[in-house]
């Protein structure tokens, strides 16, 4: 068996390659290790008086962004 080149892939090939290869482990380590290296956006605090209003204004920038790549936003 071919050793496979996670780093070769970018995030978008390496997700799909595991969605179509779930039993690859090492693949899902691999994703996952890519995503823990992202740093977080902190959107708001629990005792913020906009919190909803600013959870809500990020969801409809995340599903823009997504809908402008193509992909479904569900």
């Amino acid at each position: 068996m071919s050793q496979i080149n996670y780093a070769a892939m970018s995030d978008e090939e390496l997700r799909q390659y595991f969605l179509q290869h779930r039993q690859d482990k090492m693949a899902l380590q691999a994703y996952l290790d890519r995503l823990n290296t992202r740093p977080r956006n902190v959107i708001t605090t629990l005792d913020d008086p906009d919190f909803d209003v600013k959870v809500q204004a990020a969801i409809r920038q995340q599903m823009q962004g997504r809908n402008t790549q193509g992909e479904s936003a569900v």
